[in-house]
């Protein structure tokens, strides 16, 4: 694709927001992307996936690369598993609905998240058990100074709860080419959310009787997620706005002696904080504080999840941003909990 001066962003980004950008660029090869990144080595640059984890506040000044690398590949399989290699360009629920339909077990859980493929070890996207790093095997990166090519292992990616090294110590300095993902032969189910067993059993598949495959699984949490979020293509939204903090146990056990129901998790055995922290459901505080529903001007928190903001229409960003913020500093003042935002502000 040519490049493009003074392009609207709209159609790029889930949430909907018009805004200008100075240069827009997409790429389908890596050759054509080093060549890119060569020519522009002064500009300020931001690589856009799906648009889905990302709001434009105002203009940009500076290029957005559009990645559309394709391709899926089983690279190689042993006795235990299989390994999938998949270009960033790809859209995740395809990929995760290749995995499904070709009997690769472990993503299913993942079903329905919006996005390409290579921005989910940017974020370790997880849902309803999973995260991107219990499957992660390597992937392949250009750095953006001098266009090299590296390899990162799951170790190197240092992931964290929504975040990894390139949001962190090497965040705006690679472009995610490439991933590989371990997915075991032998299927290791994850049913510990009551929701995907509630789903199960309404489609007739009773646990204690019945093994439920990864297409009962992936299809029960569609279902799901298609009840509780909002279609980016009739409402503006980029999914989950917030993380679920992490308080310490004390907290929670006086929140939860105020608030029996509030739902809360346990942090993965590897987590530093394992021990003495609890995950508690960011939705759940945001609709204690009565923003559910909330709406001011054209943006708004979704009348079915309060963890999801809304553009209704014509919203601008600085508009949803300061709405978000509005919605922090209520949950501070009523439970002393920090929300961090999952979207990356732009």
């Amino acid at each position: 694709m040519q490049l493009t001066e003074n392009f609207n962003i709209q159609p790029y980004n889930t949430f909907g927001i018009s805004a200008t950008v100075s240069e827009f660029q997409a790429f389908d090869n890596v050759a054509a992307l080093s060549t890119i990144l060569k020519k522009h080595a002064n500009t300020p640059l931001y690589v856009l996936g799906g648009g889905s984890n990302v709001l434009f506040t105002g203009d940009y000044e500076g290029l957005i690369l559009k990645n559309n690398l394709k391709g899926i590949q089983l690279l190689k399989q042993d006795q235990k598993y299989y390994y999938i290699k998949v270009a960033a360009g790809e859209p995740w629920h395809p990929f995760v609905q290749y995995c499904v339909q070709h009997g690769y077990p472990g993503l299913e859980n993942l079903s329905l998240i919006p996005g390409l493929a290579g921005a989910s070890p940017m974020q370790n996207i997880g849902a309803y058990g999973v995260e991107i790093k219990d499957h992660f095997f390597e992937l392949e990166a250009m750095r953006i100074s001098d266009q090299t090519i590296r390899q990162f292992t799951n170790a190197d990616c240092q992931f964290g709860y929504r975040e990894s090294i390139f949001k962190k110590a090497l965040k705006g300095q690679f472009i995610i080419l490439s991933v590989t993902f371990r997915l075991p032969k032998k299927p290791v189910l994850h049913l510990e959310y009551g929701a995907i067993k509630e789903e199960l059993n309404n489609a007739g598949i009773t646990l204690n009787k019945t093994q439920p495959s990864i297409k009962d699984i992936s299809e029960a949490v569609i279902r799901i997620r298609q009840r509780k979020l909002p279609d980016p293509k009739e409402i503006g939204n980029a999914g989950s706005f917030f993380k679920n903090p992490s308080i310490p146990l004390e907290q929670f056990e006086a929140l939860k002696a105020l608030y029996p129901t509030v739902p809360a998790y346990s942090l993965p055995p590897e987590n530093a904080l394992a021990a003495t922290h609890i995950k508690v459901a960011a939705g759940f505080l945001i609709e204690s504080c009565g923003w559910k529903g909330y709406r001011m001007g054209d943006a708004g928190v979704h009348k079915n999840q309060a963890l999801v903001l809304v553009n209704y229409g014509q919203a601008t960003g600085s508009e949803i941003l300061a709405l978000s913020q509005r919605i922090i500093e209520s949950v501070v003042d009523k439970f002393g909990i920090h929300l961090e935002r999952e979207v990356n502000i732009i």
